[in-house]
């Protein structure tokens, strides 16, 4: 079987990659049966040059390959027939900007995989970028915070070599007494922790956390129980929010009142309660000024983001009062960094920890007969047609909803 790391080719230019040369050397010593190329690119953050250091054979044309894998969507003018697909597709919530690629995905017979949708017997994902979205959406929320109240200058992450480098930028800050929230359990979140935790800043419980004043810096860290609750006033159950959020309301705002900046690390599932509503932000005694919305989910769970940002203009302001936007350090504004690429920002780190999960979960699956049902659970197209999993895409396709 032949595989081929493809040429990202989506605007902006994206300069992650799966696989790093070390890793897919790696790839070949563990699959002697398995062929790689690598399709010659001039933006990937690791040069051509690396990979034939590596001793692969690095081209222009990989249509006879069988395997092409890459991390975001590729055009449609691009895609080869008949060919086995990785990529994010944004496609299974059925994003209407990438509808005509699904479709033509299916009119070329291609086999589709979305990296989202490679996940075990459970439903939970395993390989993806999220770390470094939490990473790098935490410490741009710092940067904000110096940038904003003239406490201290940090760096781009995208003007830094590596996590290390990110790191040592974090030892010379010294930050104010602030309290600050952290939700979610999964990797965006444990990525933001990763940040608080090396900056040193104290953990406390959500009871603590609401009810005390600190004379240092602190940090909450909460899930869909804590920052939900049943409406019948009976105890909550995550596993029950998980199936069916309707019988929930938000319990944010007793958190809202206590919190200077808000880390949204969180998943948003469909119909589960918003965080805080653009009413909420209205509240005298809401005291959140700077958020952090990694989870980024425009006019939804987070009242207070409006539109993605960029990495060009990480930040913009939120006027709770008039529902616009203004400048991120206008008087009275709530600061928002919602940037919606945050791993773009640390290419060299995040596609080293793709790779080690991709090898791990995903390449061994072609080579012992799909034993763990990670390419079947993963297949959106097969034969020109949507697979069972998936075939609530059909209407999306035909362009009903």
């Amino acid at each position: 079987m032949k595989f081929a790391i493809i040429k990202e080719r989506k605007n902006p230019p994206d300069r992650r990659v799966v696989f790093s040369p070390e890793k897919l050397a790696e790839a070949r010593l563990q699959f002697s049966e398995a062929e790689f190329v690598v399709e010659s690119s001039d933006i990937r953050i690791f040069p051509d040059e690396a990979y034939i250091a590596q001793g692969f054979k690095v081209t222009n044309d990989v249509s006879d390959c069988d395997v092409l894998i890459g991390v975001k969507e590729v055009p449609i003018e691009n895609l080869i027939p008949n060919k086995k697909y990785f990529f994010f597709s944004h496609t299974i919530k059925k994003q209407p900007y990438n509808r005509k690629l699904l479709k033509a995905i299916l009119d070329k017979n291609i086999e589709l995989y979305d990296h989202e949708t490679i996940v075990n017997q459970k439903g939970f994902r395993l390989i993806g970028f999220g770390r470094y979205a939490g990473l790098v959406g935490a410490y741009n929320g710092f940067r904000a915070l110096g940038l904003r109240d003239n406490l201290f200058n940090l760096p781009k992450v995208e003007t830094l070599a590596d996590l290390d480098a990110v790191k040592a930028e974090l030892d010379k800050i010294k930050l104010p007494n602030i309290k600050i929230l952290l939700s979610g359990t999964g990797k965006v979140a444990h990525g933001a922790k990763e940040i608080l935790d090396h900056l040193k800043i104290k953990q406390v419980s959500d009871a603590l956390y609401l009810t005390s004043k600190f004379t240092e810096p602190v940090y909450c860290l909460v899930d869909v129980m804590e920052y939900s609750r049943r409406k019948d006033g009976k105890v909550g159950n995550k596993w029950e929010f998980y199936k069916d959020p309707l019988g929930y309301e938000s319990n944010f705002m007793s958190y809202a009142k206590e919190t200077d900046f808000f880390i949204a690390g969180h998943f948003y599932g469909n119909n589960a309660p918003y965080l805080f509503t653009r009413e909420d932000a209205k509240h005298p005694d809401f005291k959140i000024n700077l958020v952090a919305d990694i989870s980024c989910d425009i006019d939804g769970p987070v009242a207070s983001t409006l539109r993605a940002s960029t990495i060009a203009n990480p930040f913009y302001g939120y006027d709770a009062q008039t529902e616009s936007e203004l400048a991120f350090n206008a008087p009275n504004a709530i600061t928002v960094m919602a940037v919606d690429n945050l791993p773009c920002e640390l290419p060299k780190d995040a596609s080293e920890g793709f790779g080690d999960m991709f090898l791990e979960h995903v390449i061994p699956a072609f080579f012992n007969k799909d034993a763990d049902g990670i390419l079947q659970r993963a297949k959106i197209t097969e034969k020109g047609k949507l697979t069972k999993r998936f075939a609530y895409l059909q209407g999306y396709v035909d362009g009903l909803e």
